[in-house]
Order: C-alpha cells, then structure tokens, then sequence
C-alpha cells in the first residue's frame, strides 16, 4: 500500500499530537538536512536573502518538505554553484498523523473491523504552519536573486496549498535592514556571529588596557 495524497492530511484539524513517551513506534521524518549550501559562509558574504511563506494554514508532510528542498537546491547548484548560496529549511515535521489501516485482499471483509477501535497507527510526521510562516529562506549575492527565486518557484510545486516569494530588505539572515546593518557594523556596535550578527551594546564593563 503506498502513501495517501496530501489532501488526506493537508488541514489543520486536530490538536498538536507529538512524538512522546506516551506515542512511541513514529516513523522518522523523511528531511534530515535542513541546512544546505555554503552554510559556513560568514555573514558579511551574502547580503541578500529571498524567503517563500505559507498563505495558508495547513499542513506539510516531511516528504513534501524534503522533496521541496531537493528541487530548490539541484537548481541552484547548477545554475549558480554549490558556493554561491546558503538555503534554510525553516518548518520542521512535528505532528504525528495516523492511519487506520484496511486489508484489501481477498477475504478481508472477514478479518476487518470495519469502523470499530478506529484510532490508527503512526504513519508519519508533518509540520503544522500559519499564515505568513517562512517556509524556505535563502541568502546569497545579489546577483544570484534571479536564480534563487526561480529555484523557490520550482520547490512550491512539492507542496500544497499557496505560497508566496518574496525579497527581504534585510541583509542575509539578521534582523536589520541593509541600511541598519552597514551603520551598525561601521560603528562596531555589530559583529559577525556565524550566519548572523551579534548586537555589542555601548554599555558594559570598560575594556582591559
């Protein structure tokens, strides 16, 4: 028996429903890579980043999210080069959906219990997200912004529901607009840390001469 279409599990419904002591047996999420590319690249390397977000509160299985991350980056690596980016799975599958399995052979209708003790079996794991949710985020050169789009355009085909792409004003993963971030690291009240960038208050101890 193969996977059911996404409409089966693709609404939000029930509660959150979490892998625990209580639920054990979950089958493991088929994304286990949610960083891709020069994920070693300082932050002043890319200063552009273009995200898509969720239109739709729904759900997202870790099929669809794997195969999304696949799409986006085979295209990037052949367009722009394996260096020329960092991309950044940012749903992560945590609900737990369940399937009341049928027998379809011959002679099931003798060993079914049809709609009694209805409550299934763990059959995967999907990421519950909200309207305006950051699916997929992507920073990289500005040169590179047309490729990246693209790229996105082509991973929203792996997922159901509605997506939108846009360009972020802010320089690669931190929170401050281009502006912001080139004043603050001139002042030094910015320093590089990792993909991001740490905030130094002028407060604080004086420094050891």
């Amino acid at each position: 028996m193969g996977r059911r279409p996404a409409r089966c599990y693709r609404y939000l419904k029930n509660k959150p429903f979490i892998k625990s002591r209580y639920l054990r047996g979950v089958p493991e999420a088929k994304i286990r890579i949610y960083d891709v590319g020069k994920k070693k690249a300082p932050v002043d390397d890319f200063s552009h980043v273009v995200h898509m977000f969720s239109d739709e509160d729904e759900q997202l299985s870790s099929e669809a999210l794997e195969a999304a991350r696949i799409a986006a980056n085979k295209y990037l690596v052949t367009k722009a080069g394996k260096e020329a980016f960092h991309m950044r799975v940012r749903a992560h599958p945590f609900h737990v959906c369940r399937i009341n399995k049928m027998l379809s052979c011959a002679g099931a209708d003798r060993l079914q219990t049809g709609m009694r003790h209805a409550y299934g079996k763990p059959n995967g794991v999907v990421a519950r997200v909200r309207i305006g949710q950051i699916l997929i985020s992507i920073r990289c050169r500005e040169v590179h912004v047309p490729t990246v789009i693209e790229a996105l355009r082509r991973s929203k085909f792996k997922f159901p529901g509605r997506q939108k792409i846009v360009v972020s004003r802010n320089w690669g993963f931190t929170r401050y607009t281009k502006e912001q971030y080139l004043e603050m690291r001139k002042e030094g009240t910015l320093v590089p840390d990792g993909a991001g960038a740490r905030y130094v208050p002028k407060k604080g101890p004086l420094p050891v001469v």
